[in-house]
């Protein structure tokens, strides 16, 4: 099948290097002229294990390509993938000027193509979001949804750092489908997968995301608040984990407590569902509290560290400034908010991210240091904090001779004298 994917960022470069394989003609779609030759080098636009060899893998074979050309690649294609970012307003809510934009440009691809075209937003959206993709689509083509096109929901649920075996060895696959033809053309493209299928239409698809997001991150607060008060009573935080996760109704999924959650998702899918709920008239009395108790923790962390130090050092160490190991990205990353509070402090700190770099220089600029390895941002700190859990942060001979302050227990089954768990 030939399919278009809109949007070469992450849910777009993953999904179309991952159907590539599948055996479907892919060409990925952006207005961003230097992220298309990048792809079509059969380079990563971002850092994702396996990303790069699946992208080469699609152009070695002639499975893959990019273009800018997006009109036209539309009009050659059975289907089309919209994987355009969806960011926070200010407010909460979800900015869909990208979505828009691009359902305007498919809209006049419908307007000239011969054949039947099923639209599939991918993108993160409010419910009644594909709604609108639609009558976008009917007004520029002049169309109505079943005359040449149709619209669906087919929500994503990649972790970043695991995203090609999520893509690969999904729990569930989301059709939000309005008929049918949408749901064939659907299981056509996802035919070599056996996990289950749930259909429904197209706005209970956008919730089951939202929903989905949000109950993760509410396990992650709830278990930093309980970490919070285990910590004053001088409780094993963990062991009070593992003692409710292995309760068959609750799981051990999403309870380890720490700084707190980041990224591109569950801050972004909360907020926007919190907003989604206000507008509806209802008061999101639990989602609001996910919210504050996750805001609140970086500022926990560096209140617990200069408790327990008597005050906070002139000098130290952080190490790991990605929201979570094996990815380059910052966004709303803890780990990076700890830092420039430290820093804010009077703290001289070195950090170091073995990929997140070069995007952090761009929040944190030249409040901070910057080493090229672990073993070179230790050497002169007199504290060190490890925010982020990388497999090579656990490497004990880092730490000799100085005191540590974790903020994911990477060592949560040692007793190690000079490590100190701040949020447990």
């Amino acid at each position: 099948m030939h399919i278009s994917i809109i949007g070469s960022g992450y849910v777009g470069s993953v999904t179309g290097a991952c159907f590539s394989k599948h055996g479907h003609n892919i060409l990925l779609c952006d207005i961003n002229q230097a992220k298309v030759d990048t792809l079509n080098k059969g380079e990563s636009p971002i850092y994702e294990p396996g990303l790069a060899e699946l992208l080469k893998r699609g152009l070695g074979n002639g499975t893959l390509s990019a273009t800018t050309e997006i009109k036209d690649a539309v009009k050659n294609s059975d289907a089309v993938f919209i994987c355009v970012g969806t960011p926070s307003r200010e407010d909460g809510s979800t900015e869909l000027n990208y979505v828009q934009a691009v359902a305007k440009t498919i809209g006049e691809a419908v307007k000239e193509k011969d054949g039947y075209l099923l639209i599939v937003v991918k993108s993160t959206v409010p419910p009644k979001t594909t709604d609108i993709v639609s009558k976008i689509v009917e007004e520029v083509s002049g169309r109505g949804e079943g005359d040449g096109f149709g619209t669906a929901m087919n929500p994503e649920f990649l972790k970043e750092g695991s995203a090609i075996e999520d893509f690969e060895v999904p729990d569930r696959i989301v059709l939000g489908v309005r008929n049918e033809k949408g749901e064939k053309i659907m299981r056509e493209i996802y035919g070599d997968f056996s996990c289950p299928f749930l259909i429904c239409e197209p706005s209970t698809a956008e919730m089951i995301k939202y929903a989905s997001n949000s109950m993760l991150a509410t396990r992650i607060s709830f278990s930093n608040e309980i970490a919070n008060a285990c910590k004053v009573l001088g409780l094993d935080t963990y062991k009070v984990m593992k003692g409710m996760g292995l309760d068959s109704r609750i799981g051990l999924k999403f309870l380890n407590p720490g700084i707190g959650f980041g990224g591109s998702c569950f801050p972004k899918d909360v907020s926007s569902l919190t907003h989604t709920i206000k507008e509806a008239g209802i008061e999101p009395i639990l989602l609001n509290s996910v919210l504050k108790v996750n805001k609140e923790q970086p500022e926990r962390f560096v209140q617990v560290v200069e408790k327990t130090l008597g005050k906070l050092p002139g000098k130290a160490a952080v190490l790991g400034l990605s929201f979570k190991p094996d990815t380059d990205d910052i966004r709303e990353s803890p780990a990076l908010a700890i830092a420039k509070k430290l820093a804010e402090k009077g703290v001289k700190l070195t950090v170091y991210d073995p990929k997140a770099m070069e995007n952090s220089k761009a929040v944190l600029g030249e409040s901070v240091q910057y080493a090229e390895n672990a073993k070179d941002a230790v050497a002169d700190s007199e504290v060190v904090f490890v925010l982020t859990d990388w497999k090579e942060f656990k490497n004990k001979e880092l730490y000799e001779g100085k005191r540590v302050f974790e903020g994911r227990k990477l060592f949560q089954n040692e007793n190690l004298d000079n490590f100190e768990g701040v949020c447990w």
